[in-house]
């Protein structure tokens, strides 16, 4: 029988990490944690709702169990920007073929209102002259349009929600508050879960035949990932509505997101209120140049953990919203005196050379890794979390891109 899922009533107390201006309308349903599953997917994000939507419709006789350890939407898929990338953050890999298209077909079929707009995206530059460029920007010098590529925009909370309901509707199982602590490469392989359920805590050892990590920063831990990423924390905030004549005069009148190809890096879109989104900022900062994989800040810390103790009210974090929100009101003048409405952060993973890690783990065959999309995530995530339900499957290869 099909589960029914219900809306959460719950207040629920501030996220240090602020609130992103959308949310995620949905809830699965509370259950227990059954004792074994054919597919078990350890992260409730954009790549592993995916997998579990289509692990269910092409294989509907499997069992699919999803393990999010705190809400859907905590992680980095309710608090991205929500701006739809083509390629990875690498460029074009050998055979990924069309993200945006693939992506775009994935909502259709899992019939998501995503809100999903491909208007394309202005990449901005500095530049002496902005010559017929729309927008004009004081931003360390002058900061003007060099190129349009394709992309555009997403709802991230519609997403989510979308992807849950289209999975758990499949018959999958989706799990909030269940932690994964460890994995033991038997076979099966064995997964042990804290779970938090009905007031109480409970310790659990789930049998599964395969296992997808589709984690994100704030556990690197399991995918034995601690020496291969850099977790940070990015920033962005959002204004109030603007009228016509000041996204005129900014030059976003055509509504099309935004991203700077050069240093200080910021990008931005707009939201259906005609407000503005607009991001930078990484704690802990940035260490090391473009070629070099960035190490973070050299500590032997377990910065991935540190990460759940930022607040985007006190200290560093606090000084990267401050210092983003300076940087917006001077661009123009039409920003001066913008109300800002929402502060936010959320997780980001680095990884050497911009490269996703899509990939056996070398503990197990039956255990895959899917994480690290460097920014790209909002399309690439859900397109590649279908490419991994087909390996999962033996349906298709892995790629090599490593």
């Amino acid at each position: 029988m099909r589960r029914k899922a219900h809306r959460n009533t719950t207040i629920r107390k501030a996220h240090p990490w602020g609130t992103p201006p959308w949310r995620v309308d949905f809830r699965p349903a509370p259950s227990s944690l059954p004792d074994q599953v054919d597919f078990a997917i350890v992260g409730g994000g954009f790549s592993g709702l995916s997998a579990a939507a289509w692990l269910r419709r092409f294989a509907p006789g499997k069992s699919v169990l999803v393990l999010e350890s705190a809400s859907l939407g905590d992680g980095a898929s309710g608090r991205t920007g929500g701006m739809a990338l083509s390629e990875t953050a690498a460029g074009q890999l050998p055979g990924l073929g069309d993200v945006l298209a693939g992506y775009k077909k994935i909502l259709d079929a899992l019939r998501i209102n995503s809100r999903l707009t491909l208007p394309g995206v202005w990449e901005l530059g500095h530049s002496a002259s902005a010559g017929d460029s729309p927008i004009s920007w004081n931003d360390s010098g002058e900061l003007i349009v060099v190129r349009l590529v394709p992309g555009g925009t997403v709802d991230p909370g519609r997403v989510v929600a979308g992807l849950a309901r289209a999975a758990e509707n499949a018959g999958a199982q989706i799990v909030e508050r269940a932690e994964v602590r460890s994995v033991d490469f038997a076979n099966p392989v064995r997964l042990r879960v804290r779970h938090e359920f009905r007031d109480r805590i409970q310790q659990k050892e789930i049998r599964a035949g395969q296992v997808l990590l589709a984690t994100n920063a704030l556990s690197l831990k399991l995918p034995g990932l601690r020496a291969a990423a850099a977790p940070k924390l990015t920033f962005a905030l959002a204004t109030a509505p603007l009228s016509a004549a000041q996204l005129k005069a900014i030059g976003l009148g055509s509504r099309r997101p935004f991203y700077t190809v050069d240093l200080p890096y910021l990008w931005g879109r707009l939201l259906e209120s005609n407000g503005v989104i607009f991001g930078a900022g990484l704690v802990p900062p940035y260490v090391g140049t473009p070629s070099r994989f960035p190490l973070g800040d050299g500590s032997k810390k377990n910065v991935a953990r540190d990460l759940r103790h930022y607040d985007v009210r006190r200290g560093q974090s606090a000084d990267r919203i401050r210092w983003l929100e300076n940087r917006v009101r001077n661009l123009h003048p039409a920003l001066e005196s913008v109300r800002i409405t929402h502060h936010w952060g959320g997780p980001i993973l680095l990884t050497e050379k911009m490269l996703p890690i899509f990939r056996r783990h070398p503990c197990s065959k039956q255990v895959m890794i899917l994480v690290g999309y460097n920014g790209h995530g909002v399309a690439l995530s859900v397109y590649l979390g279908k490419w991994a339900a087909e390996a999962l499957l033996a349906r298709r290869a892995l790629p090599s891109w490593e």
